[in-house]
């Protein structure tokens, strides 16, 4: 569980979130939800950890360690996953290498050893990830190419797909996933999600359309305005949300 009690932020010394006290459980789902600049985006940021924000809070906890004190290369040791909204291009990073030293590192953490031992050939690990390409539709071709480098958005967003279904992590954070999709195309993204979905993980949707909770179950919705928690409700409103707010 992530729970937060009481959490302020502040970016260039602005409070932009107040006295939130929130929880994420293992094996439930969640929306952070309203319109923009309700800071819903800051506050997955500063989970995975973000230089440009600081807090004041009595706690911040993931699986009961203290968040606040870790890198955020620890945050993603424990399990916490966030998907860009705006996904970065990088030149000359390999994208077969850059998958295959990430799923490495996973398999190092998951199993206490040393690296060496740990990490798969090349020729091994184009075997094993053959499977997860075919269910995405993703061509081995596609991958020697430099990260992210003139991809689409939605070859972006199939490519993190990817990366979830490589290190499964425990809290997975999609910032507006949703955006910039097509019917077809959010369909396709929305059905990974619920595949991935499992009782060992929890799905935190950042979004303001809502069209996603056709296709994945949610158990929870945060609202965050004005700085605040404005509200929390539960699934049985999302059918009421879909007809008669976001229309």
């Amino acid at each position: 569980m992530i729970e937060i009690n009481d959490l302020k932020i502040n970016a260039q010394d602005k409070e932009i979130l107040k006295w939130l006290t929130i929880d994420f459980e293992i094996w439930k789902n969640y929306i952070l939800a309203w319109k923009n600049w309700s800071w819903k985006s800051s506050l997955a940021n500063f989970l995975m950890w973000s230089p440009e924000y600081s807090h004041s809070s009595w706690e911040v906890l993931i699986d009961w360690i203290d968040l606040l004190s870790l890198e955020v290369w620890e945050r993603a040791q424990l399990g916490i996953f966030l998907s860009f909204q705006n996904i970065p291009e990088i030149l000359w990073i390999n994208m077969w290498e850059y998958l295959r030293i990430i799923y490495n590192n996973y398999l190092k953490n998951q199993n206490n050893t040393d690296w060496k031992v740990a990490q798969l050939s090349p020729f091994v690990f184009k075997r094993f990830i053959k499977k997860y390409l075919d269910e995405l539709k993703i061509n081995e071709d596609f991958l020697k190419r430099d990260l992210n480098v003139w991809f689409s958005w939605w070859e972006k967003r199939k490519i993190e797909l990817l990366q979830i279904k490589l290190l499964n992590p425990k809290y997975i954070i999609l910032d507006e996933i949703d955006s910039w999709l097509d019917v077809d195309a959010l369909k396709v993204v929305s059905n990974g999600i619920k595949e991935i979905n499992s009782p060992n993980n929890s799905i935190i949707i950042i979004t303001h359309h809502f069209e996603i909770t056709k296709y994945i179950d949610i158990d929870k919705i945060y609202v965050l305005k004005n700085w605040l928690l404005d509200r929390v409700w539960g699934k049985e409103i999302i059918d009421d949300i879909l007809e008669n707010w976001f229309n």
